[in-house]
C-alpha cells in the first residue's frame, strides 16, 4: 500500500510492568487467561458483539469481537478479512489496530450505560480523538465511510480509538489521489443512517472524505441522546429527507442533557452544501 504510512506516529501501548506485553501473549489461549465480561455494541448486520475484557496474563483491559462465522457467506467473509488487514496499513493512537484474530465460544452478558445520553464535556473529548483519527485516515486519502458510536472505542486510560474499516475506501488510484470516489457498495440499510447525501445520491459528483465529516455530525446526536436521526424512518423516506435542501432540521430530543452549542456543531457538520463546512471549528475550554 504505497500511500499508507510507513513508520507509526506512537510507539503501541505497554502493558504492566513485568507482565508480557500484547504482542507477545497468545491469545489462542484466552479463556485460560481472561473472561468477556461486558458486550458494549453490535455491528455487522448483528453478526458480530463488541465486548470488553480483562486479559489475566497482559495485565490489560481488552477489546474483543465476536462474529458468527457460522452465519457469513463467503462475501462478509472477505469483508471481515479485509477490516483485518487494513487494520495494520495504519499505526496512530487514534485508529483501532487488530493484535490477532482466534476462535472462542463462550457467553456474554449485556449492560448499557448512559441511558440519557452523554454531556457536553464527555462527548466533545470522544470526538477530539475520533476526529484525530479521521484527520489521520483522510491525510493518507482515504474515507472511512463508517463513522458511527459502535465503531468509537476507549480505552482504561480514555484513549480513543476508530475501528471499522470494512468499508474504508481510497482516493489514491494508479499513484494518483482524485477529488471524488464513485464507489457506492451496497451498505446494510442499519448504517444508512450515519451516510452523507452525497455518498446516498450515488451521482456524478461522486464524495470525498468530508462525507466523513457528515457522519461525525450524526454520531453526535447519538451520543448526546442515544437517539440516531433517520433510524425510526422508512428507507425511501430517509432519502427523502437527507436530500432536502435546506437540509433536514434535527430536533431538540436528540440533545436533552446538553447545551446548544452541540447542536449547531452537529447541524453544521450535516450540511451537505460542504463550502459551507469547510472547516470545523471547535469550542474548546481547554485554552
Amino acid at each position: 500500500c504505497p500511500h499508507c504510512p510507513s513508520q507509526p506516529d506512537s510507539p503501541r501501548p505497554s502493558s504492566q510492568p513485568g507482565s508480557p506485553s500484547l504482542e507477545q501473549v497468545e491469545f489462542s489461549d484466552f479463556l485460560q487467561g481472561g473472561c468477556l465480561s461486558l458486550e458494549i455494541g453490535r455491528g455487522f448486520d448483528n453478526l458480530t458483539s463488541v465486548h470488553l475484557a480483562w486479559h489475566t496474563p497482559a495485565g490489560a483491559l481488552v477489546t474483543i469481537k465476536v462474529t458468527n462465522l457460522e452465519n457469513c457467506n463467503e462475501e462478509r467473509l472477505k469483508v471481515l478479512q479485509k477490516a483485518m488487514i487494513l487494520s495494520h496499513f495504519f499505526w496512530h493512537p487514534n485508529i483501532t489496530t487488530y493484535w490477532t484474530v482466534f476462535s472462542v465460544d463462550t457467553s456474554q452478558l449485556l449492560r448499557a450505560y448512559f441511558s440519557e445520553g452523554m454531556g457536553t464535556t464527555l462527548i466533545r473529548n470522544i470526538l477530539f480523538g475520533a476526529v484525530r483519527g479521521l484527520n489521520y485516515l483522510h491525510q493518507y486519502g482515504c474515507i472511512h465511510r463508517s463513522s458511527k458510536a459502535s465503531h468509537i472505542l476507549i480505552s482504561d486510560d480514555g484513549l480513543v480509538t476508530l475501528s471499522g474499516l470494512s468499508h474504508l475506501h481510497s482516493l489514491v488510484k494508479h499513484g494518483q489521489r482524485h477529488r471524488a470516489v464513485y464507489d457506492f457498495p451496497q451498505f446494510s440499510t442499519s448504517v444508512q443512517p450515519w451516510l452523507s447525501p452525497e455518498l446516498l445520491r450515488q451521482d456524478l459528483h461522486g464524495y470525498n472524505v468530508k462525507s466523513d465529516i457528515y457522519s461525525v455530525g450524526i454520531t453526535t446526536c447519538e451520543l448526546a441522546s442515544r437517539q440516531v436521526p433517520f433510524q425510526d424512518m422508512k428507507r425511501t423516506q430517509m432519502l427523502l429527507q437527507k436530500l432536502r435542501v435546506p437540509p433536514y432540521t434535527i430536533g431538540y430530543q436528540y440533545f436533552p442533557s446538553i447545551r446548544i452549542q452541540n447542536e449547531r456543531f452537529s447541524v453544521r457538520c450535516r450540511l451537505w452544501d460542504w463550502s459551507k463546512c469547510a472547516y470545523l471549528q471547535w469550542n474548546s475550554h481547554s485554552k
